[in-house]
């Protein structure tokens, strides 16, 4: 019943038994519990995505760029509505690559390697590295902005016609917005992989010989992508910019806005307000802009001291690291806009669709469209797609009870959700990486939707994951600390460029935290102490 290619439950796969599966940083992109349209529109782009911007790092031959047939085989994959990546195949791609490692690739992409991995290094792929890298990283940083620029024009011509379109119109604008954001999740995916990856592991290492934190020397390279929605909030607080124009830039973000039905902030404006709040209520020296020049001057003196440790020979390709890094690292939120505006007219394609649908009774109700794949609204409908998404619904609902593990190995053990704060893991200590540093004490909020969130500045914002709408209540936080992911994830990224606090992959941290909570957070240590718990009670 599902897409050629997906599983019969379109929301649940299958595993080797010997395979490793992490659903760290994945959620960042596919948030929560997918719909059945969300996961076939995802789920190809993913795998060919990653798999092409393998190929041209020269990792893997041609053979490997199709999404294997075998669901156990692909790198990407679903189980009770949880995307996953396999972590030992994403391994044996650092084990093919100089300069980096199978441990090194798997930690920074995904936040872990499995229990007892043993790298299995090889140089049977360094011609074909040799051949392919230097082209690839040579032009992807002109490809990610040139691809954001025409997609960004794209992008509010495909929302402007999207009103007037028939029942055709729409299925083929979806169409059109589906193999943009193919493509989109592919330039993306080779960025991060076959360039941002590898500057960020060269920093690191240069960072370690001279003895220095390398997080200065990852933030503060000018405008970045993923605080720019800070910046402009900001200045709505201070009327020097309306709300139009805010959407016209940034109305694709929102609440679960990698989940194609989620309602973005161009649908429904309401959660900026609440933000728009507590900006007004910070005094005018919590200025953006002042933290971001405030971060370029922080980097200026971290590369100087790290120029300075080094003896004089390795100073120059130290330079040429510094240089990269400047011009790499903030391609990371670059090329995430040009994905997440091609998902962006793809809601609006299929919302349209769904419309249509239920005007002559063909669906119930239009949002019944987020229960059919793509290709059962393009190609081939169920006989009954009422009772299709009657038992797609009553699935989707019972998966949101469930949980899986982070890492896993074969197919997962769901149980159900826990409560916040339950049981086990209701420790007072918790412990992570350390992704931007600083020391903090501060009241906890632990927060799962961005829209319903009640946090005043100072507070330290406890979540599970976050994607670029979460950027907004990060500023308002002193601190940030994540459940999954690693020194490449959204909110490390942001919370270095914003110069707060940030510890990331504590496992549990929003089961072992609750809201009132008084917490000490160390950036550097990658540690969280819980002092006094809600209520006056002493850890």
């Amino acid at each position: 019943m599902g897409d050629a290619g997906l599983p019969e439950d379109p929301l649940h796969g299958r595993s080797a038994p010997m395979s490793y599966w992490s659903t760290a940083n994945l959620a960042e992109a596919m948030p929560g519990v997918l719909t059945p349209l969300g996961w076939s529109v995802w789920g190809p782009a993913a795998e060919l995505g990653a798999r092409r911007a393998f190929y041209a790092m020269g990792a893997v031959p041609a053979a490997e760029l199709a999404i294997p047939a075998a669901e156990e085989e692909r790198f990407i994959n679903i189980f009770y509505g949880r995307p996953a990546a396999r972590v030992d195949y994403l391994a044996s791609i650092g084990d093919r690559m100089p300069g980096t490692s199978a441990e090194a690739i798997a930690t920074q992409l995904l936040g872990s390697v499995p229990p007892g991995f043993v790298g299995r290094p090889t140089r049977r792929r360094y011609p074909f590295v040799a051949a392919r890298l230097p082209r690839t990283f040579a032009g992807t940083p002109g490809l990610v902005r040139r691809t954001r620029a025409e997609t960004a024009t794209w992008w509010r011509a495909e929302l402007a016609r999207t009103p007037q379109l028939d029942e055709t119109g729409a299925r083929d604008q979806l169409a059109g917005a589906l193999t943009r954001f193919r493509r989109t999740v592919a330039i993306q995916g080779t960025a991060l992989i076959a360039c941002i990856q590898g500057v960020y592991d060269q920093l690191a290492r240069l960072a370690a010989a001279g003895g220095v934190d390398s997080a200065p020397l990852m933030s503060g390279q000018g405008s970045h992508e993923e605080t720019a929605v800070v910046v402009d909030l900001w200045a709505m607080s201070r009327g020097r910019l309306d709300l139009a124009v805010f959407l016209d830039r940034h109305g694709y973000h929102g609440p679960g806005e990698g989940e194609i039905s989620g309602r973005v902030w161009r649908e429904d404006p309401a959660p900026l307000e609440a933000l728009l709040e507590g900006y007004r209520a910070m005094g005018d020296d919590a200025d953006p802009a002042r933290a971001e020049a405030r971060r370029g001057d922080e980097r200026h003196r971290a590369e100087a001291a790290l120029l300075a440790a080094l003896p004089p020979a390795r100073r120059p390709p130290a330079k040429l690291v510094l240089r990269l890094a400047r011009t790499y690292l903030p391609l990371r939120g670059v090329g995430k806009v040009a994905f997440l505006q091609s998902l962006d007219v793809a809601r609006a394609a299929a919302r349209r669709l769904g419309v249509a649908l239920a005007a002559d009774g063909r669906l119930a109700d239009p949002d019944d469209v987020f229960f059919l794949s793509a290709d059962e609204l393009l190609d081939r409908r169920p006989a009954d797609p009422a009772a299709v998404v009657a038992e797609r619904r009553a699935r989707h609902r019972h998966y949101a009870t469930l949980q899986i593990p982070a890492l896993f190995q074969g197919d997962p053990v769901a149980e159900p959700l826990a409560p916040g704060g339950g049981g086990a893991s209701d420790g007072a200590a918790l412990s992570g990486t350390g992704a931007s540093p600083g020391v903090v004490d501060g009241r906890v909020v632990v927060v799962t939707d961005p829209a319903l969130a009640e946090i005043e500045p100072g507070d330290i914002l406890v979540a599970h994951t976050t994607d670029p709408s979460w950027a907004s209540i990060m500023f308002l936080s002193k601190a940030l600390v994540v459940d999954i992911g690693g020194l490449l994830s959204h909110a490390a990224v942001v919370a270095r460029e914003l110069g707060i606090p940030c510890v990331m992959g504590t496992g549990h941290g929003t089961r072992t935290l609750h809201t009132g909570d008084v917490c000490r957070v160390d950036g550097s240590a990658g540690t969280v102490e819980v002092l006094e718990r809600a209520g006056g009670e002493t850890a």
